[in-house]
């Protein structure tokens, strides 16, 4: 269980030392019970994917229409694949950029965000090449995009390396070497530069990371690591091969392999694709199974941390989660899941004195946010209006799946306020430009908590 402690008193406070029965019901202080919703949640940076891909100037960008179909099937996010096959040996037009950009618009104009990224070829015969672009093409297209990507780093998720060999997924390649070859790290630190540095960078196998940057398997990161603007904590990995074989078509060399991206993956974005069906897809292990690394389609995502996945590939695995009867969860678990199970809150609260506010909340999800998220108490009065905000001393970034947080925290309520009021716990996107949107507020798995039009969750009404 993660616990923020400190003395009695601070804004943080150690619950036992300071009263807590063996019931955990806290003297002087009110407690209510939340009920858990079953529902599945469009909750932002997490969950099945929507894919696009982008060929020319002429392509349309994504309608608020579309969002909001897809939406209210829980999808919030696209993978915007650009393909710059036609600029494989020149540089990226104007049209063509600006269309970069207008995709870039619609994503925060309708409420979604993006896993990003750029690609030469969309196959691997012969009359697919040229694979890829020069190492020296890509570093000048990169640079070309780069003014995008800053300007638009909000509604960005995460960025697949993208750029090297067919579909930019890093393996038919004609202008690349083996998995130490400079170029390949060129490419990689070109868009470490280019992408905002709170945004994480893919690599399609382990070994990518661990032999470019010198990483061993006992060198994964650690809660102190973790989240650091370097390489090292924004390395992440997509899986486009997921559950498809023993090694899932090469993604893995063997179970070091796994354990260290099973490890990284804690503190960084793991997604994918399947591409093939095998026992390895199975929701759960085949009756009479003797095979230990066979463990299921629900158990490997736990193991993995899985945050997105493409809800169109392979219509196979995604058929056999469904007749299989863990599609649903699957949704409902992919990235994090905040249940709120309990809160206390000071009995007989008045304007102007402490309030201590203490919620004991759970993660049901597959992994944890990755991206920076904000967390806050808001109190409005009857009408709706915001009275008081305070930050939370707790980052959801460490709120960790299958573990249990708890928050104690102490504040003073503002002066000169009378009637009823309502205390809620409020995710935001930290980006200024998303900050205000609900769509982009994290909603809790609870029931009678929500509110669409605010993005803010409903904790405790009291009277002042």
């Amino acid at each position: 269980m993660i616990r923020n402690t400190f003395a009695c008193g601070a804004l943080l406070l150690l619950a036992v030392a300071c009263g807590k029965g063996p019931d955990d019901q806290i003297a002087g202080m009110e407690a209510v019970a939340y009920k858990a919703s079953d529902e599945v949640i469009p909750n932002p940076e997490r969950g099945f994917y929507t894919p696009q891909e982008i060929h020319n100037a002429s392509a349309k960008p994504i309608s608020k229409d579309n969002v909001s179909i897809n939406r209210k099937q829980a999808r919030t996010l696209y993978l915007l694949e650009f393909h710059l096959t036609d600029f494989v040996s020149s540089d990226i037009p104007a049209d063509y950029l600006e269309t970069v950009r207008k995709y870039f618009a619609s994503m925060r104009d309708g409420g979604a965000k993006c896993i990003l990224r750029f690609c030469y070829s969309n196959g691997f015969d012969e009359k697919d090449k040229p694979w890829d672009a020069t190492p020296e093409q890509a570093l000048r297209h990169i640079a070309q995009l780069k003014p995008i990507i800053q300007e638009y780093g909000d509604i960005i998720f995460v960025v697949q390396a993208g750029f090297i060999g067919s579909w930019g997924e890093w393996y038919y390649t004609e202008n690349y070497g083996d998995s130490k070859d400079p170029n390949r790290k060129a490419i990689v630190d070109a868009l470490l530069d280019a992408v905002p540095a709170d945004r994480q960078i893919e690599l399609r196998t382990p070994q990518f990371k661990m032999d470019l940057y010198g990483y061993s398997y006992s060198d994964t990161l650690t809660r102190a690591t973790a989240h650091q603007a370097n390489p090292k904590g924004r390395l992440g990995g997509h899986n486009d091969c997921y559950l498809a074989s023993g090694n899932d078509q090469g993604t893995y060399r063997g179970k070091n392999d796994r354990a260290y991206w099973s490890s990284e993956s804690r503190y960084t974005i793991m997604g994918g694709e399947t591409c093939g069906l095998s026992n390895y897809c199975l929701c759960v292990p085949p009756e009479g199974n003797t095979n230990a690394t066979v463990i299921g389609a629900l158990a490997d995502m736990a193991v993995n941390h899985f945050t997105y996945l493409n809800q169109s590939y392979h219509s196979g695995v995604i058929g056999r989660w469904r007749s299989g009867g863990c599609f649903e969860e699957i949704q409902k678990r992919l990235g994090y899941r905040f249940v709120l199970e309990k809160g206390q809150y000071t009995k007989g609260a008045k304007a102007g004195e402490s309030f201590r506010v203490v919620l004991d909340l759970r993660n049901d999800g597959f992994a944890a946010v990755q991206n920076p998220r904000d967390a806050e108490l808001v109190l409005t009065d009857k009408g709706g209006k915001v009275l008081k905000t305070w930050s939370l001393n707790s980052d959801p970034r460490y709120w960790m799946p299958g573990e249990k947080t708890a928050i104690d925290q102490t504040v003073t309520l503002p002066d000169g306020v009378s009637g009823e009021v309502t205390l809620s716990l409020n995710l935001p996107d930290p980006c200024e430009t998303l900050r205000d949107n609900p769509l982009f507020s994290i909603q809790l798995a609870n029931e009678d908590v929500w509110n669409e039009s605010t993005g803010f969750n409903k904790l405790y009404t009291f009277t002042l």
